[in-house]
């Protein structure tokens, strides 16, 4: 018997990054958009919210490499309900994050908004209980601030380039700092505090409302993270502490070097040894944010691919086994009936599906993958199983009316004739097919419910500039409020989706 059989009845979601909402701070926040966001999915009577992770980002403002996989990001912090200054914004983009100019901007007055705290600590309360939030968190809190704010001390570099008497956890914890330095993790504790009040503000509003959020647990964890300056002994690391290998995957639909993410690998042996105490913790505080999680890369509990650290690209690594099915029965004695989703794409071997169909979870299904003209293709309506998920597309692809536009005549043609459409609302067909598929959940973009082309595409894999910055604009969001009664409520009505 599988060990989670959760995913019993058929519903659907929409996908879209809280940055990319409508906000005046220049980047989408758990502010009056996010509320305005979760009145229209209500209104198009779906059950799921799936965004990114949301924790803080890094060099290249990825979501999927954070400096924690427990705090979250402090750009998504609504300024206005704090009484910010929101017109130091006003000149910035509002269709596109431009993170160069808006992160000082808001580096700098949410700084101002903290000191007022300190000054007033009993003004915290309006959020909550700030002292027990610091019990509630103490596994990571303390741990994260004093990384952020040893990172700020040694200029942002990263924790294994610090003086050595920093380098070790352990024995940095127990240092005495001077004043600034304890300063800087109280206000970081702070700050921690006021994104989970603001963020579980608005997931109470959601659920009030029939929406449950979907989140995103990268499998791999940044090199420059609270994670690995503080668990160090569960990574593939040498003794100067840098990576001996990285992860990454050969080459693929995305790149013919394949992907180096550059993540150090796990020790999965002395993780088990541990009985993957850091991992359930982990799940555990993803389940405080989230209702379901999807875990990305799940190919990578079965096996991973390894890749020498000093390798330029991945075509030059090897298959490791990872921890197999004794993780997710780890996971089912401490968590239960944890809803999880596994990201189960790309080229999958029989091991990878063994271990999926033991654990139970649904896998994912993307429909722009589909139409190659080979009848038998596993993400072809017809083709896909109940205990899943259906996309059109992720974060990680084109939009559909960009992939269509772009698309060999052959995957057009075979498109159009298989959907019984003349191709000139690609976008609609292909919500109209995921909905109407076996798949028991479906989730939608919302870009791919506006219909926008390529120039809404929100990562690129491969690439490193020009992602996660679209956004969706006021016009745009009033628009998805009229499509929520003429397109999608009909379709997740019909569908048997409410």
């Amino acid at each position: 018997m599988a060990l989670f059989n959760w995913l019993k009845n058929r519903s659907a979601g929409v996908l879209l990054h809280p940055t990319a909402l409508p906000s005046d701070q220049g980047i989408g926040c758990f502010g009056k958009g996010a509320y305005r966001f979760v009145d229209v999915l209500s209104e198009m009577r779906v059950r799921y919210w799936q965004v990114c992770p949301l924790g803080p980002t890094g060099y290249g403002n990825s979501p999927y490499q954070c400096y924690s996989s427990f705090a979250g990001n402090p750009s998504m912090i609504d300024l206005e309900s704090l009484g910010g200054n929101l017109e130091i914004f006003k000149n910035l983009n509002r269709a596109k994050v431009d993170f160069d100019r808006f992160a000082p901007l808001h580096a700098a007055e949410l700084d101002r908004i903290i000191e007022t705290f300190l000054n007033n600590k009993s003004a915290l309360d309006k959020w909550g209980d700030f002292e027990k939030f610091k019990r509630d968190n103490q596994y990571w809190l303390h741990g994260y601030a004093l990384y952020m704010a040893l990172k700020e001390e040694n200029g942002g570099n990263a924790w294994y380039e610090w003086p050595d008497e920093f380098k070790n956890f352990k024995n940095a914890v127990k240092k005495t700092f001077p004043p600034n330095i304890r300063k800087s993790v109280e206000k970081i504790e702070i700050i921690q505090f006021l994104f989970f009040a603001q963020w579980q503000e608005l997931r109470h509003y959601a659920r009030q409302r029939g929406i449950e959020i979907i989140g995103d647990a990268p499998i791999f964890t940044a090199l420059d993270s609270a994670d690995v300056w503080q668990n160090p002994e569960i990574f593939q690391l040498d003794k100067k502490q840098k990576p001996l290998a990285v992860a990454g995957v050969p080459p693929d639909y995305f790149s013919a070097t394949g992907q180096r993410w550059g993540n150090p690998l796990y020790d999965w042996k002395a993780l088990k040894k541990q009985k993957y105490a850091w991992w359930i913790e982990r799940l555990r505080a993803c389940f405080k944010l989230y209702d379901v999680v999807r875990i990305d890369h799940f190919r990578a509990f079965c096996d991973y691919w390894r890749i020498p650290a000093d390798s330029p690209d991945a075509r030059n690594g090897e298959w490791i086994k990872g921890p197999g099915l004794e993780f997710f029965e780890t996971v089912r004695k401490s968590l239960g009936e944890a809803r999880l989703i596994a990201e189960d794409l790309g080229d999958l071997n029989d091991d990878v599906r063994k271990l999926l169909a033991d654990t139970g979870l649904p896998g994912m299904n993307v429909l722009i993958f589909a139409f190659g003209g080979d009848p038998k293709n596993l993400y072809l309506p017809h083709n896909i199983k109940s205990n899943s998920i259906v996309y059109p597309g992720t974060h990680d692809n084109d939009t559909v009316a960009g992939w269509y536009a772009r698309a060999p005549e052959h995957e057009k043609d075979f498109f159009r004739r298989y959907l019984w459409t003349d191709g000139n609302a690609p976008h609609c067909a292909m919500i109209n097919a995921a909905l109407k598929s076996h798949a028991k959940m479906a989730i939608v973009a919302a870009q791919d419910i506006l219909g926008l082309g390529s120039e809404a595409r929100f990562n690129e894999p491969g690439t490193s500039e020009g992602n996660w910055c679209w956004r969706l604009r006021d016009e745009e969001l009033q628009e998805l409020k009229t499509l929520a009664g003429t397109l999608v409520r009909p379709l997740v009505e019909i569908s048997g989706r409410c």
